[in-house]
């Protein structure tokens, strides 16, 4: 490599200079606007002895793109974003572009401002998870500077593209399985129920219930967080009123259950049942391992990242407002007594 008269970057100054030719001629061709074969050939060979990398700011100057995207979620920790994310990247990756994640804790003024922050074009388009939809939400979805794709459940006519987690045929399957095994007194472990994932999964929850005959009862429901502490907190207060199995509204609540269980020295799947939703890494390397909910996390981030690259790209229908759904799958694993012939598994 050639070094830089005076030390630094190298320059369209220094590029010319290295090739002999005039600083125009250098930024016509590192600019793509053509020029003689020799030329072009010349001032690459420079760029590339000097080790002159385009400044990509520049770049988005002349071309109105980043080539960068950003991902907005509730729980960078939490296993089922985690697919999410894995799957967003490896599309838009492949699409050239850098995704920037962004984590909300699911904050509303927080994720307002990421909204917000589309006009400041620090990234070409924005995905988001947003566990509760206010009207301050479908504002800012609405008059977004850049196209915006959600993860989760609008109201019907926003036009705002999403993609979507069936929740609440999710949650009945799990309830009609654990009823399917013997399971009458099913206790349920949700997260807060002002969240959309919460509400979705308490009506698939009541819905299953009512479809097999069982009453629902308060006393076998437990509000909480999302966490595996809250899991553990809410089930050491539910065994007291003798369930035969817990359903909770995510892997990581399946998690604290199986904890609280083990603590009080009662067997699972024998003494209390334990299903949860997400199907994460979690219900696959817990003891014994968790039967789950598969909500398709990573299908959801590929769609997500799909349909925000065909807005990007202008491919996708017209108006905004296009909804994808991952259909839920039910897997069966140790943590629920083995099923019957009748038991849905899909």
């Amino acid at each position: 490599m050639s070094p830089v008269p005076g030390g630094g970057q190298p320059t369209i100054v220094s590029i010319a200079r290295q090739a002999g030719v005039s600083i125009a001629s250098v930024s016509r061709v590192l600019n793509g606007l053509g020029a003689r074969r020799e030329t072009v050939e010349r001032v690459e060979r420079a760029a590339s002895d000097l080790g002159y990398v385009p400044n990509a700011v520049a770049r988005s100057l002349k071309d109105g793109r980043t080539r960068q995207l950003t991902f907005a979620l509730p729980d960078i920790g939490n296993p089922a974003y985690v697919a999410m994310v894995r799957a967003v990247q490896s599309v838009t990756k492949t699409a050239g572009y850098r995704l920037l994640l962004h984590s909300t804790d699911a904050a509303v003024d927080d994720e307002l401002a990421v909204l917000r922050s589309l006009g400041d074009r620090t990234s070409d388009g924005l995905i988001i998870c947003p566990i509760r939809i206010t009207d301050d939400h479908i504002e800012a979805l609405t008059c977004a500077a850049g196209p915006v794709v959600v993860m989760g459940s609008l109201p019907s006519g926003v036009p705002v593209d999403s993609v979507r987690a069936d929740s609440v045929t999710g949650a009945a399957l799990a309830v009609r399985h654990l009823h399917d095994t013997g399971c009458r007194r099913i206790a349920f472990i949700n997260g807060p129920s002002d969240t959309v994932p919460g509400r979705n999964r308490e009506e698939g929850y009541r819905a299953a219930l009512a479809e097999r005959g069982l009453v629902y009862d308060d006393a076998l429901v437990a509000e909480t967080g999302f966490g595996i502490e809250a899991g553990a907190r809410a089930a050491a207060e539910l065994l007291g009123r003798r369930p035969d199995a817990v359903f909770c509204a995510n892997d990581r609540l399946a998690l604290g259950t199986a904890r609280a269980l083990h603590a009080r020295g009662l067997r699972i799947p024998q003494d209390v049942a334990v299903a949860g939703m997400d199907d994460s890494v979690l219900a696959r390397s817990a003891w014994p391992p968790l039967t789950s909910v598969d909500l398709g996390s990573a299908e959801r981030g590929r769609r997500a990242a799909e349909l925000l690259l065909e807005r990007l790209d202008g491919t996708a229908p017209v108006p905004r407002g296009t909804t994808a759904t991952a259909p839920p799958r039910l897997v069966v694993r140790a943590s629920t007594a083995p099923p019957t012939e009748n038991t849905r598994s899909t």
